[in-house]
């Protein structure tokens, strides 16, 4: 992985600073605001992973004060999304086509949303990005796949 994508090395250089990673998950929500609708955070940004957190508050909860399945998706979908854009290989570009999701159970506490693909996942076509939120106690609260158009950057 070339280092000098510019949202890995955004990441990198806020991330040990206080505040950091904060900082840089209200930078993505600026350029994609409905992300802000959850407060997300990023906490872990690797190429071909992205972990984002959903805390557990009054703006996300649903009928029965768990974690609606949309402020999960939302946050799966943000995860997704900083991790193609901190992985996606020079040469490609990525455009999302779809989201398929199961709930698995209970959405009680705060919420860690993760998505992963491996770096040879990264082909012209259909590409299937693995999202996975867990509960605070590790339990699988929301699991299945986004996929992503995988297309060649236009020659200039």
């Amino acid at each position: 992985m070339n280092q000098t994508n510019k949202t890995l090395s955004l990441y990198h250089k806020l991330e040990n600073y206080p505040f950091g990673k904060k900082i840089f998950s209200i930078m993505v929500s600026r350029i994609a605001p409905y992300f802000a609708t959850i407060s997300p955070k990023i906490s872990a940004l690797v190429p071909h992973h992205c972990t984002c957190l959903i805390k557990k508050r009054k703006k996300v909860f649903n009928h029965i004060k768990t974690v609606h399945v949309i402020a999960i998706c939302n946050g799966l979908e943000m995860a997704m999304g900083v991790m193609a854009e901190a992985s996606v290989p020079k040469h490609l570009r990525w455009i999302p086509k779809g989201m398929t999701v199961d709930y698995t159970a209970k959405a009680g506490s705060d919420i860690r949303c993760v998505a992963e693909v491996k770096a040879e996942d990264w082909q012209p076509g259909d590409m299937f990005v693995n999202i996975t939120a867990y509960d605070e106690n590790n339990v699988v609260v929301v699991k299945g796949n986004i996929k992503l158009w995988i297309t060649e950057k236009p020659k200039v």
